[in-house]
């Protein structure tokens, strides 16, 4: 994985990020990003508030200011929702957290569109096989959503389990990318 795809190494947060919101065929979905363009936070929300306090305290800006798109991560959100799912895989993201978490978030990015995989596979593929609850956890405490597609992570009975944007939300992007 190249660096531009790779879940980037955290620096010092700095005190204004920008953020900006795009109707979706599945609702309103806001990105946060750091200055240097950097995806921090995403979901299918209009409520910037809620993303922001899912940004790591080391990385949470104290400011957010609005903007009416964000260049390439705003293409990306609009060309994914319309069908081309590989759109979003080039744009950085930056979470911070654990060492295992850390890995576990670029792992997921490698999960191909169309191809989910259980999360006790998730939890192999990461390098931790009888970890399927840690591999669980990196998905729950993924701020990035989309750009770090956890969405693509069910069950081993093949139901859904989690979503923090909710299941339907989840099985519609599942859908999408079938």
């Amino acid at each position: 994985m190249s660096a531009s795809t790779a879940t980037l190494p955290a620096p010092v947060a700095t005190g204004t990020a920008d953020f900006a919101t795009v109707d979706t065929p599945l609702g309103p979905f806001t990105t946060i990003v750091a200055s240097d363009g950097a995806v921090l936070a995403s979901g299918w929300t209009a409520v910037t508030e809620e993303l922001r306090t899912v940004v790591h305290p080391g990385l949470r800006p104290a400011d957010l200011r609005a903007r009416r798109e964000l260049g390439a991560v705003t293409d990306a959100v609009i060309a994914y929702h319309r069908g081309d799912l590989t759109a979003i895989d080039p744009i950085a993201v930056r979470q911070r957290s654990g060492e295992f978490l850390q890995h576990a978030w670029d792992v997921l990015r490698t999960v191909p569109a169309g191809e989910p995989i259980t999360y006790t596979a998730f939890a192999a593929r990461s390098g931790r096989p009888a970890a399927t609850r840690a591999a669980a956890s990196a998905c729950a405490r993924n701020a990035a959503a989309l750009f770090v597609p956890c969405h693509r992570i069910v069950r081993t009975d093949g139901t859904l389990g989690g979503f923090r944007w909710g299941l339907d939300i989840k099985r519609r992007l599942l859908d999408l990318e079938a």
